[in-house]
């Protein structure tokens, strides 16, 4: 069973970083993608970025593109989202997400596991 854990949410003022931390436990994942999403109060959720685990390629939506990194640590088996320069509009609850079946591409859309998310807050 895919248990992920999210960690690294908080306040943050706008032009400020954080780091998320996603601990994937339950599987071997050398054969997984991993994701970040987010979901703003009233709006859907949002693919955000996607990683390899084997492989480490990454995909990201443009709108977090050199702004966002999405990383992952095969020993500890932890994927990262680091988050710099953030906007009051990046205030969502941020999830990770795990998939085995659509590659980095059907991530997309959807996930087959996901964490329970943690809130990201950015104030003006």
């Amino acid at each position: 069973q895919v248990h992920l854990e999210e960690s690294g949410g908080g306040l943050v003022q706008a032009g400020g970083s954080l780091r998320l931390s996603c601990a994937a436990s339950g599987r071997t994942f050398s054969g997984f993608d991993m994701g970040w999403y987010r979901q703003a109060p009233g709006k859907e959720r949002q693919f955000l970025a996607a990683v390899n685990w084997y492989g480490g390629n990454t995909y990201y939506v443009d709108s977090v593109k050199g702004r966002f990194t999405i990383s992952r640590d095969t020993s500890t088996n932890t994927v990262y989202l680091q988050m710099n320069d953030l906007k009051p509009e990046d205030t969502a609850i941020y999830y990770c997400a795990a998939d085995d079946l659509g590659g980095i591409a059907g991530m997309i859309a959807e996930a087959g596991y996901w964490g329970r998310g943690t809130q990201v807050t950015v104030s003006s």
